[in-house]
């Protein structure tokens, strides 16, 4: 525009001064209206060409900054692309992230609802189990209500498999109001958070074996199961093989005892004189004989045990003046192997026992018995009475054969000889342990052992003081 606006001012012909002025230096008006206006012209025309040049320069810096918010412009689309960009990727990612944990998802249910069906099957396979258990079982939640009890435990105790819901939620005291529970209330209220067996008499002719088990869980109690098993049939067999025994041993006593005294008399020369070889065969005769005596003894022992008609004559007594008074009987004895017996009383000042003498004789004398019996030849034997925790003790301690640690659980069981007692002294009845148990425990008292197979045992009981 200002390179127009100079084209049009510079078109104008220039007339010369003088021609402008005339021959006398002097213009026309006209002339000089015309120089006035060109003069104007000229100054709008600077004019014109400032504000131009004004105008380019803020054009430049309008570009400049166009430029430079064009190019923020696009660093910033960039930016936004390459996030946008990083969002799709992640969008995708987690797409095909959420797609496989719902693969994974449904898989886990799949697997879960597999897992609840085989434990529901394993619920009924257990509730069927239990509803067709051969023996009565009931179970107690933690909070001692009942919650299961099989058809075999309801008809045992005059109760009909209909009434089970009657029953359900029910806590162990209030089963009493079933006339039939009432035995099994009594008997097992104070016993369900212990393990144990025992033995209810319903009747004379109806036992039952009670087994009371707590059930633990991961986080403690979950209840308790009870078991009745019936043992009335072995109970019967039980009484007439004790019933027979009795008898059988009664029945033998008389003749044996009369073989006894007949033996004594030929061989203490009674009824004339024998030989040498007769008296040697007459004496093993004899000692055979003692030996069946002692067997119809401790039959008759048992039996009295089993039938509760063991009858004690109780006193006051020194346990160790009385184990004092035994000792010398069995130094003899074991002189003949070799065995040499330490005996030690550190209960001169103990507190007296209410024993029956004659029974606690009878203990003493099986466990010094059997540690002579199986004690090698030129081993030692140790009876120790003494004080402790107020209690009277006495122990026998051997360097014998020992006891393998799979059959001590059995040791105080009727009958039972341990395997390597067997090969090494094959005569014994394995009843003496048995009575000797009983006859401690009756008297209040405590019977054990500690024993390591080719080192030796140590037999023990303790009594309490008379005052308790």
């Amino acid at each position: 525009m200002e390179q127009k606006t100079k084209n049009k001012f510079n078109n104008i012909p220039k007339r010369p001064e003088a021609d402008l002025f005339g021959q006398s230096g002097s213009l026309p008006a006209r002339d000089e209206e015309l120089i006035l206006v060109h003069r104007q012209r000229n100054g709008e025309v600077l004019a014109l060409n400032e504000i131009n040049n004004r105008l380019e320069e803020k054009k430049s810096a309008l570009e400049i900054r166009l430029n430079a918010k064009n190019r923020e412009l696009r660093e910033t689309a960039q930016v936004l692309q390459k996030e946008i960009e990083d969002r799709t990727r992640e969008l995708e990612e987690k797409i095909e992230e959420s797609q496989n944990s719902r693969v994974a998802l449904m898989n886990m249910l799949e697997d879960m609802e597999d897992l609840r069906r085989r434990a529901e099957e394993e619920s009924e396979k257990t509730l069927a189990i239990f509803a067709n258990f051969v023996d009565g079982m009931i179970f107690f939640d933690s909070g001692d209500r009942l919650i299961l009890a099989n058809s075999r435990m309801m008809s045992y105790f005059g109760a009909r498999k209909e009434d089970i819901n009657q029953i359900k939620g029910k806590k162990i005291g209030e089963l009493k109001e079933f006339a039939g529970f009432a035995p099994l209330v009594d008997f097992v209220k104070n016993s369900l958070s212990t393990i144990s067996r025992k033995e209810l008499f319903v009747s004379d002719k109806v036992v039952f074996e009670i087994s009371c088990l707590p059930v633990e869980g991961k986080y403690g109690k979950v209840g308790t199961l009870l078991i009745a098993h019936d043992i009335s049939r072995e109970k019967m067999v039980e009484k007439m093989k004790t019933e027979f025994v009795s008898i059988a041993a009664h029945q033998l006593r008389t003749p044996i005892s009369a073989i006894k005294w007949t033996l004594r008399m030929i061989l203490d020369g009674d009824l004339g004189p024998i030989s040498e070889e007769q008296s040697e065969f007459l004496e093993k005769t004899y000692k055979s004989n003692e030996r069946m005596i002692h067997l119809i003894n401790d039959l008759l022992n048992v039996t009295r045990i089993e039938e509760g008609r063991q009858i004690y004559d109780i006193a006051v007594a020194n346990l160790g003046k009385v184990v004092g008074e035994l000792i010398p009987g069995y130094v003899d004895i074991a002189k003949q192997k070799n065995i040499k017996i330490d005996f030690s009383n550190h209960a001169a000042e103990a507190p007296l026992v209410k024993v029956d003498v004659e029974k606690i004789k009878l203990v003493i004398s099986n466990l010094i018995e059997n540690a002579i019996k199986y004690t090698p030849l030129g081993g030692k034997i140790s009876v120790v009475v003494e004080c402790e925790n107020s209690w009277v003790k006495m122990t026998v301690s051997d360097t014998g054969m020992g006891i393998s640690t799979e059959q001590k659980e059995r040791i105080f069981t009727k009958y039972f000889r341990a395997a390597n007692a067997i090969k090494m002294e094959t005569e014994g009845t394995g009843l003496g342990l048995f009575i000797s148990k009983n006859i401690v425990e009756s008297h209040g008292g405590k019977i054990g052992f500690d024993s390591y197979e080719n080192k030796g045992s140590k037999f023990f009981f303790v009594l309490p003081p008379s005052n308790k």
